[in-house]
């Protein structure tokens, strides 16, 4: 119970102490036409090698390809830096409680008026700006990015491609150019995971897993667990009135009577999660 405490302390140490320098990166990068990202932005890297098992690097590459992708259908970052480093600093809080805490993870709120949020390989995480008005604290935010951190920490995205048998043998992503066969079914997975993460919605199963390890890691930081079922609540009442669901958080996962009832049943391994912080005055102030 301390150590939780003292690491949400820490939480709101380094609100202010954290370098804005913190949260540049790939999605910076874009507006340079000649850097990586702007090419990939342009189509113009997409390549591939074999391997026996996939390594973090070309993870990370098939990520950013994605990421592009979610740019152009949510739209871009939103202006609002002070959002932007606040929703890092408790992204980076949660993922280094996660089952994956040793790769660098990069979130990112988008101006769209879609409710959603969605991880790309590699640890790009996309949250849409609706959806943070959903949000009403802290603890309901880290259980959200949690959420898509489970997602990366156990790789999801990529496992329901390697179920397709595209990733069988493949393992890296180089700089050689890609030409003929491969090139054309490399093109033709990265459409298959656009649909994925995108339109589609990853197996239920999947969900309900990153459900129970956000609840699980947003507990070992040191957040009320039952942020993100709040957050379902919520997401339940507003889709009875919401006109179109298409690439929402309703089109792209299980329903949520389901996932609520699955959620309501995890809380009770957590017997002290009322002691534990939600924030709802420090999310006001940094997230509005």
């Amino acid at each position: 119970m301390n150590a939780k405490r003292i690491l949400t302390t820490l939480v709101l140490f380094v609100l202010v102490a954290l370098p804005a320098m913190a949260t540049a990166g790939f999605l910076d990068a874009i507006l340079d036409p000649n850097s990586k990202e702007a090419k990939i932005l342009s189509g113009a890297q997409s390549v591939l090698s074999s391997s026996q098992q996939m390594d973090y690097k070309s993870e990370r590459a098939i990520g950013e390809r994605l990421a592009v992708e979610g740019l152009r259908r949510y739209g871009m970052p939103t202006t609002n830096q002070q959002m932007q480093h606040y929703v890092n600093l408790v992204g980076i809080a949660v993922a280094m409680n996660s089952p994956r805490p040793d790769i660098p993870y990069r979130f990112v709120v988008v101006d769209s008026p879609v409710q959603n949020a969605f991880a790309c390989p590699g640890g790009i995480i996309f949250v849409t700006s609706a959806l943070m008005h959903t949000i009403q604290n802290e603890a309901q935010l880290a259980g959200i990015l949690a959420h898509e951190v489970g997602h990366v920490a156990l790789r999801h995205a990529l496992k329901s491609i390697q179920r397709a048998q595209f990733f069988s043998g493949v393992g890296q992503i180089t700089a050689a150019t890609m030409k003929g066969d491969k090139g054309a079914q490399f093109e033709s997975m990265i459409a298959d995971m656009q649909n994925v993460l995108f339109d589609k919605g990853l197996d239920q199963n999947m969900e309900y897993e990153a459900d129970a390890s956000a609840m699980e890691t947003a507990y070992r930081t040191g957040y009320n667990p039952a942020g993100l079922m709040e957050v379902l609540v919520e997401l339940k009442r507003i889709e009875a009135s919401s006109p179109d669901k298409k690439g929402s958080w309703f089109s792209t996962h299980p329903p949520l009577a389901s996932r609520i009832a699955k959620n309501q049943t995890q809380m009770k391994k957590y017997p002290d999660a009322a002691k534990l912080a939600v924030l709802a005055d420090r999310f006001k102030a940094k997230a509005r």
